[in-house]
């Protein structure tokens, strides 16, 4: 998470928060299990 802050500019906080929007939006708990349930919606 902080590597992605640096790279776009935001505070880990600010990371975290949209990765557990996008958690919950896509109904899972772990990084890789929302990957997974993204590729299932065609997102990815």
């Amino acid at each position: 998470n902080q590597e992605i802050g640096q790279q776009v500019f935001l505070s880990l906080s600010t990371v975290k928060w949209h990765n557990q929007n996008i958690f919950d939006k896509l109904d899972v708990q772990r990084r890789t299990e929302a990957v997974a349930r993204a590729r299932e919606l065609n997102l990815l």
